[in-house]
């Protein structure tokens, strides 16, 4: 017998729809039933490809004592931290403030009169281990305090809802200087430089800002440039990356980019071919960050891409073995034993695959091989093949990797053009897969995610000049302009042609950074494209000042703060995590558009917002990276006005506070007009005197 979740549309929501709790979503009706029968509320949020998620549902969410206590005693609710970021970006605080611990699945207990949190944890096992309690005498243990304890609960939770409201008021100064811009780029330069003994996450927002404070050759202990393209060789070359199959998973559970957490993530892959590509146009040509993003492309195009043109979301950690099995394996699609190698390959075969990867009969993950690259150069003709790249060469077929392709998804590179999603585990296990089970895929639609990835392929495109990148991206853009928008609306999320939630700051911010990055790349593709992007950019930009700005404080909320869509503290996102936070990006787009369009309307608000930070920039400029960002853009901004014939050029080079436009007014014998910030340079009359020009602009502000 199925819950009430089995009619939601989250493929994570849906997971839970055969527990024996009584799951509700997150509505009002849940909320007033809670009050009404005074039962306080246990919140638990997670996402679809989240392996503890996975395990809890199948242990403590399934078991029949658990969900007798629970539905007797609770109002249990279960949210899509993918479908409500908002929700979960202030619970999360609270469960750190409670616990000093975070994490998903993210499991807080709430007072039903005003949802303010009073205790909170992240996976609870169904018996004692790990040094944690069974989740049953949790669940007892809560309740009396709940009834008995009336005067620490109101105590407790006075508490935490004054910090979380602190928190959300945040100090201003006038000190946007480059003495701040300087601080910014040391102390976030230094978080990529770390090498611990814990997990190793990609931490893109942190990795640009330190690749934009290379070009200034501050001295600095921690060697910027070797800190940046290290970066890009522990993606493109450790078991983080999916050399097979293409792809990045969302972190390693090493510091030596071994062992990955399987699962892949469609905003992590965005960020990271979006590094990569810009480390390449930095001078960092290396071989393996240009297949790295053309495997990847491969990938998405391959599995990740519905027919519509938008991007899925992810794909989960686990996948099954065979039809018969109860649970799934984490990463069992991607990684290999030494017998399954030595019957796919040669001896000759393997032991050239064993110089280039790391392999070895014990393998480095419960006994199977995740490959990990030795050295970034170019693979031998034995191992790759050049249709990684988008070129024929049937007489390679019989390469080591595309062995593995083949054996991994029973169908060779070059014919399999697109890869069925699994849509949840009974497809997984019913559908006759000709090569292995692959994991379940979250085929919904979000609109910050997608951004990531189309502002990734739209940087790729203008440094390598493959059409198929911009094509992509172009589709997935076309496809949130012609369906996110309801009621005059925008909204984060498609379920397979149906719009839904209300766009937050993230998918506003990040949409906006897309579509300026498809102009600047489409500027050598079509003048009449690039305009209509603009004019799109212009249109979205109006609807988020008028429903997330704040007028009193500066920068954006998360949420608008409508009639029903209230929550214990509206909050500004400026703390980047594994996506950069929405006012960093959203600031750093005014002051584009403000170049782009001369409007300095844009350039006021910018400012402003950078002050309403400006406070915790100073105080903790590691939990920031992208409000820096935005700040190299404020103080370095510069619009070089140039010649059909000179753009494209200048677009692949590596300029990251720089937007170009083809200009058809320049006085004669001029090939171009570098604009810094308010004033404009003399007209440049050669390449080599407009790009002098260009490069002493993006370093005046420091």
């Amino acid at each position: 017998m199925t819950n009430r979740l089995a009619q939601s549309q989250s493929l994570y929501l849906r997971k839970h729809a055969l527990n024996p709790i009584d799951w509700w979503p997150w509505c009002n009706e849940a909320l007033e039933k809670a009050k009404t029968e005074n039962k306080p509320i246990f919140l638990s949020i997670g996402y679809s490809s989240c392996h503890w998620c996975t395990v809890m549902e199948g242990e403590a969410f399934s078991d029949p004592a658990i969900a007798e206590y629970m539905n007797a005693n609770f109002l249990p609710i279960k949210v899509d931290r993918e479908e409500r970021p908002d929700l979960d970006s202030i619970y999360m605080q609270a469960l750190q403030m409670i616990s000093d611990q975070g994490g998903w699945p993210l499991n807080i207990f709430l007072s039903a009169d005003d949802l303010v949190p009073f205790y909170g944890g992240t996976y609870f096992p169904l018996e004692p281990s790990y040094g944690r309690p069974e989740f049953l005498q949790v669940l007892q243990a809560l309740r009396r305090y709940y009834d008995t304890e009336k005067q620490d609960l109101i105590s407790r939770k006075q508490a935490i809802l004054d910090a979380l409201q602190q928190s959300a008021i945040l100090a201003t100064t006038q000190q946007l200087d480059n003495n701040l811009l300087r601080q910014g780029l040391e102390t976030n330069t230094s978080v990529i430089t770390a090498r611990d003994y814990g997990t190793s996450f990609p931490m893109i927002p942190y990795a640009e800002l330190a690749l934009r404070g290379t070009r200034f050759n501050f001295e600095s202990r921690y060697q910027p440039q070797q800190a940046c393209t290290q970066r890009g060789l522990d993606l493109a070359l450790g078991g983080i990356y999916d050399h097979v199959g293409g792809g990045f998973h969302r972190y390693t559970v090493d510091s030596s980019w071994t062992v990955p957490h399987f699962e892949k993530m469609l905003y992590d892959n965005g960020q990271i071919v979006e590094y990569l590509a810009n480390l390449w146009s930095a001078g960092s040509c290396t071989p393996a960050f240009e297949r790295a993003i053309a495997f990847t492309f491969q990938w998405l195009k391959r599995e990740m891409t519905a027919p519509e043109g938008y991007f899925y979301a992810a794909q989960d950690a686990d996948n099954f073995i065979t039809p018969d099995d109860v649970e799934p394996e984490e990463g069992a699609f991607y990684v290999w034993s030494y017998n399954q190698l030595q019957q796919l390959l040669t001896s000759e075969e393997l032991s050239q695959l064993q110089e280039q990867f790391t392999v070895t009969p014990d393998g480095n993950f419960e006994g199977h091989n995740v490959l990990q690259r030795r050295s970034p150069g170019q693979l031998s003709n034995s191992v790759e093949t050049a249709e990684v790249f988008g070129e024929n060469s049937s007489s390679q077929n019989t390469s080591m990797l595309l062995k593995l392709f083949e054996a991994r998804y029973g169908a060779k590179l070059e014919a399999l053009a697109t890869f069925p999603p699994a849509r949840n585990n009974q497809e997984a296990k019913n559908n006759n897969w000709p090569g292995r089970i692959p994991p379940v895929t979250d085929t919904k639609m979000i609109v910050a995610w997608n951004s990531l990835m189309i502002s990734g392929l739209a940087r790729a495109y203008a440094v390598f000049k493959q059409d198929a990148y911009l094509s992509l991206a172009t589709r997935a853009a076309n496809f949130i302009l012609d369906n996110q928008w309801l009621d005059g609306r925008f909204h984060r999320l498609n379920y397979e042609g149906q719009a839904a939630v209300l766009a937050q700051s993230e998918d506003y911010a990040l949409f906006i950074k897309a579509l300026l990055d498809l102009e600047q790349a489409s500027q050598v593709t079509s003048e009449q494209q690039d305009c209509l992007w603009l004019e799109k950019v212009i249109a979205v930009q109006a609807e988020f000042d008028d429903f997330l700005w704040s007028i009193e404080l500066g920068g954006y909320y998360n949420t608008s703060g409508e009639p029903g869509q209230e929550l214990i503290v509206r909050e500004r996102s400026y703390a980047d995590t594994a996506t950069p936070a929405a006012n960093g990006i959203a600031i750093a787009n005014l002051v584009r558009l403000s170049l782009l369009t001369e409007d300095l309307s844009y350039l006021d608000r910018a400012e402003l917002g950078l002050k309403a930070f400006s406070s915790v920039m100073s105080s903790s400029p590691q939990a920031c990276p992208s409000l820096f960002t935005a700040l190299d853009w404020y103080r370095n901004c510069t619009l070089i006005r140039t010649t059909a014939s000179q753009v494209d050029d200048i677009i692949k080079q590596y300029l990251p506070s720089a937007v170009v436009a083809v200009a058809h007014d320049l006085p004669q014998e001029t090939v171009g007009l570098v604009c810094q910030g308010l004033s404009c340079l003399s007209p440049a009359l050669t390449s080599a005197e407009l790009w002098e020009q260009v490069q002493q602009s993006q370093i005046r502000g420091a």
